[in-house]
């Protein structure tokens, strides 16, 4: 079966998570990713140790690639990649701003040099502006995005558990990489893209900036929902956490008939309305407090069900790597087999085979 970017080769100057999430998917599709490490290897490798004994983040990011070691201050270095840049139809990378430039591959000679290629240019803050230049990871985005702002519980800001502005710009370069290959597809020319992590979590919080405009700040308040109400995690009678979400008003006049059982607090002035029940937060949450104390878990949750409301266990890793939901993948490591959670997509007519993960290739 032929992947979609099978005969497509990309060339990945990268590092980290951002930008090795897009080749990833790349190479997935069935594109040629060729890594371009630094001598001592993608920093990444050594985050930690646990899978396998190897970098469960280098492991997960860089399946399906060939790497290669290039010391790019060294001219007989910068000759190779550029030998691999005149083969390639995609050219990644995710160094500091300007660094690639320095180096003699300015992106507006490789345009006129190789007018098919596409490139992306991943970086913190953009090319231009009074930070462009300084160096940018994922949680220090999500601190000046002011993400942790609304994140965590109402004594401090937190941290999102996962890298999720990583995650979230390699998801973006991914994509805009795509529309610029479908683009070349038509006109034959490449594109010049780039993408700053700071752009790309400043539009997920459109929301919560519009409300902070709108003079609604939003406030952080854990695992509930700034502005829908009941929208969190009650406890039931055996103290089984449980998380459910209210859409409508329709859901919520079915649960006070089904599960409050109060009928008449579905239409009560205080509580019709969204609006309301989020103006009564309190009193709400209590009302629904009530119900759930009446019931074990799996009582309360049958009941929810039956009542047509969105419910959800609230789980840690171990209740994840349990989970009747969770399908893996396995790949093959340098230190053997490793299993993780597969890529969401599933296509009905093929069956996907992910490549192995590269060994660091030294230099002789």
């Amino acid at each position: 079966m032929v992947l979609p970017l099978e005969g497509l080769t990309v060339v990945a100057v990268e590092q980290a998570v951002a930008a090795p999430f897009a080749t990833a998917r790349l190479a997935d599709a069935g594109a040629r990713v060729i890594k371009v490490e630094r001598p001592e290897g993608d920093f990444a490798r050594g985050y930690d140790d646990v899978a396998a004994g190897q970098s469960s983040y280098f492991v997960w990011l860089n399946r399906g690639k060939e790497t290669v070691t290039l010391d790019l201050t060294q001219a007989a270095d910068r000759a190779e990649l550029e030998a691999l840049i005149a083969k390639a139809d995609v050219l990644m990378q995710n160094l500091k701003p300007g660094a690639l430039e320095k180096l003699g591959f300015e992106r507006a000679r490789l345009r006129k040099s190789y007018p098919r290629l596409v490139t992306c240019a991943i970086s913190g803050y953009g090319e231009t502006g009074p930070m462009a230049d300084r160096k940018a990871y994922d949680l220090l985005i999500q601190a000046e995005s002011g993400l942790c702002s609304i994140t965590g519980g109402p004594s401090e800001p937190a941290r999102v558990g996962v890298s999720i502005v990583d995650v979230a710009t390699g998801a973006t370069a991914y994509s805009a990489i795509l529309e610029a290959l479908i683009r070349r597809g038509v006109t034959g020319l490449g594109a010049d893209i780039s993408v700053s992590m700071f752009d790309v979590i400043a539009e997920w919080l459109t929301v919560p900036l519009l409300n902070h405009e709108g003079g609604k700040t939003p406030k952080r308040v854990g695992l509930a929902h700034p502005s829908i109400a009941p929208y969190g995690v009650f406890h039931s009678q055996d103290q089984v956490p449980i998380l459910i979400s209210i859409q409508s008003d329709r859901e919520w006049r079915d649960l006070c008939r089904v599960f409050i059982g109060q009928d008449e607090m579905g239409s009560a002035p205080a509580f019709a309305t969204n609006v309301m029940r989020v103006r009564n937060r309190a009193e709400t949450d209590a009302l629904v407090a009530e119900a759930f104390a009446q019931h074990d878990g799996e009582a309360a949750i049958a009941l929810l069900l039956k009542a047509g409301i969105a419910v959800a266990q609230v789980n840690d890793m171990a209740g994840l790597s349990a989970h009747p939901h969770l399908r893996r993948i396995r790949v093959e490591s340098p230190n053997g087999t490793v299993e993780f959670p597969a890529p969401a997509p599933i296509f009905a007519d093929e069956t996907r085979q992910y490549g192995a993960v590269p060994a660091l290739r030294l230099k002789t």
